[in-house]
C-alpha cells in the first residue's frame, strides 16, 4: 500500500505542493485531476523519490520512500515512472527499448514478454523500428510497453496518453487498464481530462495550485463537485444564481450543460450560438448574469429567447 502523509514542496521558495494526503490499495486505480500547473507532475516526481519532501512522509509497503539526498539513483524497484518526455533510447529499436529492464538470461522468455507487451500496445509492426523513426504517439506507446516490462507494482503515469491519436487512445485506455488490473498493479495516473478519470479511476484526487480542492470516487465528485473549478474539469459547467429557477431560492448552484432543459418557464435566455456534437447540440446562451450552455436535440436560431429549468 502507498501511503502520502502531508507532503509538501517548493520550488525556490514557491510552492508546489501543499498538504497533500491519500492511500493507495495494492491494484487500485488514482486519477491526479486538475489544469496544467496544478502539480500533478511534481507530486508524481516526489512519490518516485526525484525530489525531496520538504514536510511529510511517502511510504510503500511500510518502506520509506526518500529522495535524492538518501539515494544515489532515484526511484524504487518496485515502481515505474513514465514522465511526458519518453526517456526512449533514440538509436535502439523499439523491441531494444521495451526489453531494456529484463534479463537476458532467458533469451525466449524475454522476447515473448516483448512481443506480448508490443502487442498490447499494438506496436508489433514496428518492433524493429527505432524511436527517432516514430511519431510521438508511437513514442508514448512504446514508453508504455517499456514501462510495463518489468511488471511494476506501482505505476506513475503522467499525461500517458496525451500524444496518441484520439481514435486509437480510446482503445488503448481499456486494454491498458484492463490489463493492470488484471495484474493488480496499482496506478496513478497525472491527467487533465476529466473523462478519463471518470471512466478508469478508482477515486480521484484534484488538486489545483498544488493543494487538494476535493477527493472521492469518481461518481461522488462529478455528481457533487465542491466548486466550479472541479465540475469544470468534466465539461462545461456553470455557477448560477437559484433565483432563476426559484423566486424564493437563495445562493448559487453549480449545474453541468447537460442538467439545463427547455421548459414553459425558469430561467430566461437568449441563444447565440449552437455547435453539433454527433448525438446532441451544444447551445450556448446570454442571460442576465453572464454565459452559459446547454444541450438540446437540434439546432436553435441565434437571438431566438428560451426558457431552461434544472433537471437534477
Amino acid at each position: 500500500m502507498l501511503d502520502v502523509r502531508d507532503i509538501s514542496f517548493s520550488y525556490s521558495g514557491k510552492p508546489a505542493v501543499s498538504s497533500v494526503s491519500f492511500k493507495l490499495e495494492a491494484g487500485k486505480h488514482l486519477a491526479l485531476l486538475g489544469e496544467s500547473g496544478s502539480g500533478k507532475s511534481t507530486l508524481l516526481k516526489l512519490l518516485y523519490g526525484i525530489y525531496d519532501l520538504d514536510s511529510g512522509s511517502i511510504s510503500f509497503d511500510e518502506t520509506s520512500i526518500l529522495g535524492p539526498k538518501f539515494n544515489l539513483i532515484a526511484g524504487d524497484d518496485r515502481f515505474r515512472y513514465l514522465a511526458q518526455d519518453f526517456g526512449l533510447m533514440p538509436f535502439s529499436t523499439a523491441a531494444e527499448n521495451v526489453g531494456s529492464f529484463l534479463s537476458n538470461i532467458n533469451i525466449t522468455k524475454k522476447r515473448d514478454r516483448i512481443e506480448e507487451l508490443l502487442d498490447l500496445v499494438d506496436m508489433t509492426d514496428f518492433a524493429q523500428v527505432k524511436p527517432k523513426n516514430l511519431s510521438g504517439g508511437q513514442q508514448q506507446r512504446i514508453a508504455l510497453a517499456k514501462a510495463l516490462a518489468s511488471e511494476p507494482k506501482l505505476m506513475l503515469l503522467d499525461e500517458p496518453f496525451s500524444q496518441i491519436d484520439s481514435f486509437r487512445s480510446k482503445n488503448l485506455k481499456r486494454r491498458l487498464f484492463h490489463y493492470f488490473r488484471e495484474k493488480d498493479i496499482a496506478c496513478i495516473v497525472a491527467t487533465h481530462e476529466g473523462d478519463d478519470a471518470l471512466a478508469f479511476a478508482d477515486e480521484i484526487l484534484i488538486l489545483k495550485d498544488g493543494q487538494t480542492l476535493q477527493k472521492g470516487i469518481p461518481k461522488h465528485i462529478f455528481q457533487n463537485p465542491e466548486t466550479i473549478y472541479v465540475a469544470s474539469l468534466f465539461g462545461e459547467a456553470m455557477q448560477i444564481p437559484m433565483r432563476h429557477f426559484n423566486a424564493e431560492s437563495r445562493g448559487e448552484v453549480i449545474v453541468y450543460a447537460h442538467q439545463l432543459r427547455i421548459s414553459q418557464s425558469g430561467l430566461r435566455a437568449i441563444v447565440r450560438s449552437s455547435y453539433f456534437h454527433g448525438d446532441h447540440y451544444t447551445i450556448e446562451a446570454s442571460y442576465t448574469d453572464g454565459i452559459l450552455w446547454f444541450r438540446n436535440s437540434v439546432p436553435i436560431m441565434n437571438g431566438q429567447g428560451v426558457f431552461l429549468s434544472l433537471m437534477k
